[in-house]
């Protein structure tokens, strides 16, 4: 006769508790870095090397921030003839024009979330005769405590200042900014954990690709001896790296490659292409703009390509207003291609042709003609 184990009695089962197992996403409080109330307040943008250096090293950072600019003022600008006369003279640091003066400080506007230009005018007239970029990690803005810039300063390497400008001598360009906040967002922040997913996925894949053309190898060898297992591996190591052919003597080392079986792991692919689908989707270029297939359809990309429109379009209103208020010139940018049209048109036809539109046999039918 077999006693049961009160151990093991089903009737002590208990629950368990997995109320803390998974944690709830939680996203960090943040506020404002607005004016102090008492006081200067200041702000200088002590990330700009970090977002500088993602958007020098990640290409699809640095194209999509290239390319915004581009659609932005790339086809030029049209503005009475006085204006253009003297835009036409602008030479930045020495070689530049006013058509890349305005790329570089867009591109640098959306890389930090602000930049800066110092403002060089005519001693007698007043004009604005040329604009010189600034590097944004060296400038800092100063406040007061209503939150008005009363000045810049312009520091060096330790932070000490080197020089200070007044507010009408510096052209400031500040991106998508909060509140009351006095500075602008980087696009390069809210893409930050995408972007290192996506580089996390690519040395992911390029070291599995590297492992199917030089595989590892698990190597037996007949002896303790460490000195001739030293030679042994940097011989063998050194054919393997220039792809030779290993001879030993029988019996005195096994090889054994290890892999790992073509569908034990997740294919990567699908992940790198809802990635970089993401990315683009966050930074508001469609993938089509760059020549890709992204989107699926021709009405899709339509869509896609309107909706880019409207955003540079807003962000050229802005540039044409900043400039008119600091500058006190008045420029339109060109938009280089509208679809606006053509949608309008397919809209139109689809409106003719679609099912419950009348047919000439209904008419004929009805009347009898």
């Amino acid at each position: 006769m077999v006693v049961p184990h009160t151990d093991l009695d089903i009737a002590q089962t208990t629950a368990g508790d997995m109320t803390n197992a998974v944690q709830d996403v939680t996203v960090a409080a943040q506020t404002t870095d607005g004016p102090s109330g008492s006081g200067e307040t200041e702000y200088i943008n002590s990330d700009w090397s970090k977002w500088l250096g993602y958007y020098k090293a990640i290409p699809e950072v640095k194209v999509a921030i290239d390319m915004r600019a581009i659609w932005t003022v790339g086809k030029g600008y049209s503005a009475d003839s006085r204006t253009t006369v003297l835009m036409d003279h602008w030479t930045g640091w020495g070689n530049d024009t006013a058509n890349t003066i305005l790329n570089n400080l867009m591109v640098v506007r959306r890389i930090g979330g602000e930049s800066f230009a110092e403002i060089i005018r005519d001693p007698q007239t007043d004009v604005v005769v040329n604009l010189k970029p600034l590097d944004p990690g060296a400038i800092k803005t100063v406040t007061n405590k209503q939150g008005i810039i009363i000045r810049y300063e312009q520091v060096n390497s330790i932070g000490k200042t080197q020089h200070k400008f007044k507010p009408k001598e510096i052209f400031h360009l500040v991106n998508k900014r909060v509140a009351d906040e006095i500075h602008g967002v980087s696009d390069i922040e809210a893409i930050e954990k995408i972007i290192k997913a996506s580089n996390e996925s690519f040395d992911d894949v390029q070291e599995l690709q590297h492992r199917y053309v030089r595989p590892r190898f698990l190597v037996e060898m007949d002896t303790d001896n460490q000195t001739k297992i030293d030679n042994f591996i940097t011989k063998f190591d050194s054919t393997v790296d220039k792809g030779e052919n290993v001879f030993v003597p029988k019996g005195s080392v096994s090889a054994e490659v290890l892999s790992v079986p073509s569908n034990a792991t997740l294919n990567p692919m699908p992940w790198r292409q809802h990635l970089r689908d993401y990315f683009f989707q966050v930074v508001g270029i469609p993938q089509i703009i760059l020549g890709s297939s992204g989107e699926f359809t021709e009405s899709t990309a339509k869509i896609a390509y309107l909706a880019f429109e409207q955003s540079v379009k807003a962000e050229q209103r802005d540039l044409q207003e900043q400039m008119w208020n600091q500058l006190f010139l008045r420029v339109k940018f060109e938009f280089p291609a509208s679809l606006q049209n053509e949608l309008l048109s397919d809209e139109g036809k689809d409106e003719r042709e679609g099912p419950e539109a009348v047919q000439p046999s209904d008419i004929t039918a009805e009347t009898g003609r």
